[in-house]
């Protein structure tokens, strides 16, 4: 295997998390029948430019397709945060209704109806026709497709169509070859337009162990040294960065065109840089031993839930997140023994199973039936939403869980 962005020999292994169905690759009654497709989950480090990448196992187009389960619009905190990023955009830059917004990977609109709010025209690009149908039902015009520098060239420069403003939130760690898809951003922003990017922070999950956000669709785990690194060699220059609370810890940068002067360099950039290799981002050593962290955190799970099915308590999860289809099949946890069932909001998910553990997704009325003593909160970047939203499993003497980055009863 090579890099994605330098095309070294990749040697050092950063994780190893054995083998793991497609995280969001929910089952249906019948597919429980059939052979269920594994594929190995073992995280690499390049020595040359640090960036940590897992293989492409699956291929995008057969993980981001028609049955893609995951729509945005179902996290109130995630439209909170999409709310204020508008509010600030508009009023940092100014953007109007004689603007042109472009969301990459833009799910069901859950984004852009606040431009589309405040009338500043809109287009967003998906490659999940399911998601993408809800948006248009929002009245936010979506192309359903895969961005990258043939799109970018062919279905928006050469018909006129340049960005003022590019944005991905939690996209760019999703694309297989992002070399290519930061040039696609390149072409299709205007000589003054601005890039932001938001994705999880590798810093956060190197240092809070935060294994469970590694999966398939993450094909790469992202510090700002190597970002700017790669969006530098396609020619677009860094001039912001602020750190987000958003999944344990992310990034959004601001990127532009070098030959711009009418954007200033932050010194948040160069003092984030400084931060990471003080840390030791750009040492092979920063790297080792995160294994050793994984496998604590596997057998504090094991413990906890055996120790209390045990005493005959009654074990449920919240969310069918990715995030837990990482934790479960790493930790072993097949079937309802150890966990009943798993709520979620989504009616895409509820009444499917998740990958792996063929665990059972149900709707939230289940959990008022069943009054289970643990409520595993599978999100915990979602925590505090989800606690106050079942707050209700106090009355019979509930509790929640979270196991990463540690075991937490609350």
């Amino acid at each position: 295997m090579k890099c994605r962005h330098c095309n070294t020999e990749l040697k050092q292994v950063f994780a190893d998390l054995d083998f793991s169905p497609i995280s969001n690759a929910m089952l249906s009654d019948h597919q429980l029948h059939e052979p269920e497709p594994y594929f190995p989950l073992k995280i690499f480090v390049c020595d040359n430019c640090f960036l940590v990448q897992v293989d492409e196992m699956e291929k995008a187009d057969k993980i981001f397709d028609a049955e893609y389960t995951y729509f945005s619009s179902f996290s109130t905190s995630l439209l909170e945060h999409s709310r204020r990023y508008v509010e600030m955009m508009i009023e940092r830059f100014g953007f109007d209704e004689n603007s042109q917004v472009i969301e990459i990977a833009s799910n069901d609109g859950y984004l852009l109806q606040y431009f589309k709010q405040k009338k500043v025209p809109v287009l967003g690009i998906d490659p999940t026709a399911n998601t993408a149908k809800a948006a248009l039902e929002k009245g936010i015009e979506t192309i359903v497709d895969f961005f990258g520098t043939d799109f970018a060239q062919s279905e928006l420069a050469d018909n006129n169509i340049k960005a003022d403003l590019i944005l991905g939130n939690n996209v760019l760690a999703h694309v297989p070859d992002i070399n290519d898809f930061v040039k696609g951003m390149k072409i299709a922003l205007k000589d003054d337009g601005v890039i932001t990017m938001e994705f999880p922070h590798f810093l956060r999950l190197a240092e809070d162990c935060l294994f469970d956000t590694i999966y398939h669709e993450h094909f790469s785990y992202l510090s700002f040294y190597t970002v700017k690194r790669i969006f530098e060699s396609q020619g677009l220059e860094m001039f912001d960065v602020e750190l987000v609370p958003t999944h344990g810890g992310s990034l959004r940068i601001f990127a532009k065109h070098p030959e711009d002067h009418t954007k200033e360099i932050s010194p948040n950039v160069s003092a984030l840089i400084a931060k990471e290799i003080e840390a030791g981002i750009d040492q092979i050593n920063y790297y080792k031993g995160f294994q050793e962290k994984i496998d604590k955190i596997k057998y504090d799970t094991w413990t906890f839930l055996i120790d209390e099915k045990k005493k005959d308590k009654k074990i449920v999860g919240y969310g069918a997140a990715a995030k837990g289809n990482t934790l479960f099949n790493y930790c072993g946890i097949k079937g309802t023994d150890l966990v009943q069932f798993v709520v979620d909001a989504s009616p895409h998910k509820q009444n499917k199973y998740l990958p792996g553990s063929h665990i059972p997704v149900v709707d939230e009325s289940e959990i008022r039936k069943y009054k289970p003593d643990y409520v595993i909160i599978i999100p915990w970047n979602l925590k505090e939403e989800i606690s106050n939203q079942l707050s209700y499993i106090r009355e019979w003497g509930g509790q929640f869980v979270i196991f990463v980055p540690q075991n937490q009863v609350f």
